[in-house]
């Protein structure tokens, strides 16, 4: 059996700046929200800059390169429970791009996102500062979302970035598995029969394309609230 290893395309670049880009917004969005007042300019475009970010990683999910593919990481139930068996057994199963319980936690951060986003959209704090939307939604909608909004989707998705980075480095001091590496430059050291990402100046431009659409989308939906 061929056991020989080279360095595979993982994630495309349009995945790690997306990675990268994402990590910084919701940064900001966290900070410019607690501070409130004139930071609130910021934090507005920065939940637009979030959003687009969103929709490109959805279109991205079903038309990116190989492992950016939904279908080619996220685990069945079985796969969960396989790998949950395998972590409380103590071994080290290796994944080729997200394990199990990344790519739940990935569709989780998606999700939170976009409800969080949404519910910006159409919150009003009653003294200043109100989303574009909200003219669009009764007022009972608007007291639901800004509640949930300030209250627990604020509340999910800090949780869900301690999570995501105290798993980060979990896998590399307890497990020996650098995930930061990978998401930097990209590759892995893996079985040379590993199919790998298609990474082309091509499909870099096409990404380009589609977030730009994706920003398009965004400012069209913007402007539905006058």
């Amino acid at each position: 059996m061929n056991h020989t290893t080279s360095a595979v395309r993982i994630w495309d670049l349009p995945t790690r700046l997306f990675h990268l880009t994402l990590g910084l917004s919701v940064v900001g969005l966290i900070i410019t929200g607690e501070v409130g007042g004139d930071a609130m300019r910021i934090h507005f475009w920065l939940g637009y800059v979030v959003l687009t970010l969103v929709f490109f990683r959805i279109v991205w999910g079903v038309f990116g390169g190989h492992w950016s593919r939904f279908v080619n990481f996220f685990p069945s139930p079985q796969l969960v429970q396989i790998y949950v068996a395998a972590l409380r057994r103590k071994e080290q199963p290796k994944s080729i791009s997200h394990n199990p319980l990344g790519a739940l936690s990935v569709l989780a951060m998606l999700t939170i996102l976009l409800l969080q986003v949404a519910s910006g959209l159409i919150s009003d704090d009653e003294i200043s500062i109100s989303g574009p939307l909200t003219s669009l939604v009764s007022g009972a909608w608007v007291s639901f979302a800004t509640n949930y909004h300030t209250e627990v989707g604020k509340v999910l998705l800090i949780f869900l970035l301690v999570l995501h980075v105290a798993s980060i480095l979990f896998y590399k001091f307890f497990k020996n598995e650098d995930l930061i590496t990978p998401m930097i430059d990209g590759d892995k050291q893996l079985p040379s029969t590993t199919h790998p990402s298609r990474d082309s100046i091509t499909s870099r431009a096409f990404a380009l394309g589609v977030l730009v659409a994706c920003a398009y989308a965004v400012y069209r939906l913007v402007q539905l609230g006058g």
